[in-house]
């Protein structure tokens, strides 16, 4: 393990403490793992403002404003949802940054076009056009959201540090 400094988790929040940001998180796949990694770390009230797990569709739809008619056409595992749940999230808790993540974990669910492992990860920062990138991974459920998680944090100290 790690030393907790080196935890990519340690070094978004010492981003985030770095530049005076907040972050928030919308999870799907991932049922929390982001935030509970960010929470993690000391001092994380810092710039830790809140999370949403929207598993489920209806939660998408009324905690995150994600359009009824872009789960309709595309469905909730889709580049657009990701896209809308980052900027919901971001808009919902008034953060400088959000990260969502939207997959099929597994092991089952998946299907030819969208392949068990498939997720988008969307990072929405303030003032900025929001950024989302398509993964497959081909681990076990635990795995994927561990893959998942570790994308999301990583995209986020990435945008912090533009």
């Amino acid at each position: 393990m790690l030393p907790e400094d080196e935890r990519i988790e340690a070094q978004v929040g010492a981003a985030l403490r770095f530049k005076g940001w907040t972050i928030c998180t919308a999870e799907s796949c991932t049922g929390g793992l982001i935030a509970h990694r960010l929470t993690n770390i000391p001092g994380c009230s810092e710039y830790v403002v809140g999370g949403v797990v929207s598993y489920a569709n209806e939660a998408k739809i009324n905690l995150l404003g994600v359009p009824a008619a872009t789960i309709a056409s595309v469905g909730a595992v889709s580049e657009a949802t990701a896209r809308a749940m980052a900027d919901g999230v971001r808009a919902l808790f008034d953060a400088d940054i959000s990260v969502s993540v939207t997959g099929i974990a597994g092991p089952g669910g998946g299907s030819p076009e969208k392949p068990v492992g498939l997720t988008y990860i969307g990072v929405a920062v303030r003032g900025y056009e929001t950024r989302v990138e398509r993964f497959v991974w081909g681990s076990d459920r635990e795995g994927n959201k561990a893959l998942s998680a570790d994308a999301a944090l990583r995209m986020a100290l990435e945008a912090i540090k533009l």
